[in-house]
């Protein structure tokens, strides 16, 4: 009876540790919606390495397309396999994230790691004194074009400064049997990009936070109508692709590596998105690829130096381990980063790793970021869910023709009283 008593034991005791060890394994999962296979296979590589030290931890990567990201993240975040590090803009959808409390804040390890980065790229996780997430990279918007097309139609893109020299170029490509712009409308974010720069030249880099604070009417204010008036005013002359307004940001992105369009008003990701969505798998060459400003508009106070932008990166969910933490902290390091740099998959927000970046147009990009005087995050993620689901919808409608400038600037007034 001894024995068999001391044998149920040491079962019972030996099942006791099976079952520690197995509940001892930690699973990080990670939700983003990005597509450049260089940068992914950089964060896999990352994983590994991470595993690699920490047998007991796996690192797992889910990939959802940029639309379905948005429309499935909310409901991923309500459940109780909620995934423990998410991809982030920040801005309004951001602090809605941490209201409805599926966010926390930044444990001691990745905490460790904000005084490292860029101040303003890590600012924009910061919320109530306490960081959420940890920016990845920064990004501007800016018109990339095609060279030999420029060429052929003999416009110069350095002469376009202003809003009505960017209107006699593209009058000018059209007339040389060029498609001047390619636009994924369909995805309608890439519309957005107009609005919103053409809201800040317009209204200013503060236009934003003058409308939330009511001023001129908020965004009924001059600014924004005039900001639709300017967007119809091109779209009067026919610039964009056939269908424009139900091609998808890829498919544009393709159509721009095809050659089949002049321009594209798009975030420094354009130059892998072209490339890896073009028929031949290539697309343009850097060398046939050129990069000029969003145009001011004159006597406005809009500078061209005022930057529509994003800053991208991780934020931690409330059920996320301590082993989250410290994987963003080991994600971070330096040597990981400045890879990144050079091989041009993003503008770091580590500190000190742009000059690592070898590909001339994005080196020219993250100098035109280090003398930004603002970089506006996309109007759609600063203004949360429910109004940057407003704004992009108005800025098809009103380029569109579907709606007029001042109904425009109207709905989203109403979108934004409502949130409030």
């Amino acid at each position: 009876m001894l024995k068999a008593m001391i044998g149920t034991v040491s079962l019972a005791a030996m099942l006791l540790a099976t079952t520690a060890v197995v509940q001892a394994h930690t699973v990080i999962k990670i939700v983003h919606e990005e597509t450049n296979p260089t940068e992914v296979a950089l964060w896999k590589r990352i994983a590994a390495d991470y595993e690699k030290l920490h047998p007991d931890v796996t690192v797992t990567y889910q990939y959802l397309e940029n639309e379905a990201y948005k429309a499935k993240l909310p409901t991923m975040l309500q459940s109780s396999d909620r995934p423990d590090i998410i991809w982030s803009w920040g801005g309004g959808v951001m602090r809605a994230q941490i209201d409805a409390g599926y966010l926390r804040p930044l444990g001691a390890a990745a905490q460790a790691v904000v005084p490292n980065m860029i101040p303003a790229d890590a600012a924009a996780y910061k919320v109530d004194g306490k960081y959420y997430g940890l920016p990845i990279l920064h990004s501007e918007v800016c018109f990339f074009y095609n060279k030999e097309l420029f060429a052929k139609a003999g416009v110069d893109a350095n002469q376009i400064k202003t809003w009505s020299e960017f209107l006699a170029a593209v009058k000018k490509i059209k007339a040389a049997g060029i498609t001047p712009i390619t636009v994924g409308a369909g995805e309608k974010w890439p519309m957005h990009f107009y609005w919103a720069y053409l809201a800040m030249r317009e209204g200013g880099a503060r236009v934003i936070d003058e409308a939330r604070a009511g001023k001129d009417g908020g965004f009924v204010a001059p600014a924004f109508v005039e900001a639709g008036q300017r967007l119809q005013e091109l779209a009067a002359l026919h610039p964009f692709q056939p269908g424009y307004v139900g091609t998808l940001a890829l498919q544009a992105a393709g159509q721009f590596g095809d050659g089949r369009a002049a321009m594209q008003l798009m975030g420094n990701w354009l130059l892998n998105t072209q490339a890896g969505n073009a028929a031949n798998g290539k697309g343009l060459p850097d060398s046939n690829i050129g990069i000029f400003g969003f145009p001011v508009v004159a006597g406005a106070p809009g500078k061209a130096t005022d930057e529509l932008g994003g800053v991208n990166g991780w934020l931690v969910t409330k059920t996320a381990p301590a082993a989250a933490d410290d994987f963003l902290a080991f994600f971070f390091q330096p040597k990981y980063q400045q890879q990144a740099a050079v091989e041009g998959d993003y503008i770091p927000a580590l500190a000190g790793t742009s000059a690592f970046i070898k590909d001339p147009i994005i080196r020219q990009i993250a100098i035109s970021l280090e003398h930004a005087t603002a970089l506006q995050i996309f109007f759609d993620q600063a203004l949360g869910p429910s109004v940057g689901r407003v704004v992009n919808d108005v800025s098809v409608a009103v380029a569109a023709g579907q709606m007029g400038a001042k109904a425009g600037a109207e709905a989203v007034q109403q979108a934004w009283e409502d949130e409030q």
